[in-house]
């Protein structure tokens, strides 16, 4: 079940109570203005679109296969219906447009059943979502996360989660799964919300 904005509100009270770290971070930044994505194909393919890109060239690219594939929208049957060499043109790479794909069909044959998907719990999304090839744990988290609406996830191998830890609590290096578990463990059950900040703290000043 997603997140309701009483649920964020709760969230937002806990996380200001229990890290001073993110409560600097909260009052810096405002509301949460997470909201899911029920569009749950688009949402998947978006994620393999981003993988190991910027978020500037994930974007552009994104813009251009929407245009050729104008005025169909982003689905599994229309994806389905285009070639590697087509994909290519909107810049997409030919192991993502395998990976594309391969979430098509498995959409369409069945193997990956999304309607259902929301009445799973976190682990079983993610070994249904891993499933299809290009898509590990990070992709199903940030399914998870943000079209799901989970509240509770914690995406320790995103490099910009690693990034805010590192800045917010002054740590030498970029902290490893466990560290990035230790510093969350306040956050509980909340983590979706406090990493949705940890993010936005990437874009914040330094203080004078």
């Amino acid at each position: 079940m997603s997140f309701t904005p009483q649920d964020v509100t709760d969230a937002v009270k806990h996380l200001r109570r229990k890290d001073r770290v993110l409560r600097d971070v909260i009052d810096r930044i405002g509301p949460c203005q997470l909201k899911p994505d029920r569009r749950r194909f688009r949402m998947l393919a978006r994620s393999i679109i981003g993988q190991q890109i910027s978020g500037s060239a994930a974007r552009s690219i994104w813009r251009q296969l929407e245009t050729l594939m104008a005025p169909a929208q982003i689905s599994a049957a229309a994806l389905s219906d285009m070639t590697p060499e087509r994909l290519r043109t909107a810049g997409v790479s030919p192991q993502k447009a395998g990976y594309l794909l391969d979430l098509s069909k498995k959409v369409i044959d069945g193997d990956v059943r999304l309607p259902r998907l929301s009445r799973l719990s976190d682990d079983a999304v993610i070994a249904e979502l891993i499933k299809v090839k290009g898509i590990g744990e990070w992709t199903a988290q940030m399914f998870l996360m943000f079209s799901l609406g989970r509240l509770d996830v914690l995406p320790h191998q995103d490099l910009g989660i690693r990034t805010a830890m590192r800045n917010l609590y002054d740590l030498a290096d970029l902290p490893d799964k466990a560290t990035c578990h230790t510093i969350a463990r306040p956050w509980r059950p909340f983590a979706t919300i406090a990493s949705w900040y940890s993010w936005r703290s990437l874009d914040l000043k330094a203080r004078p």
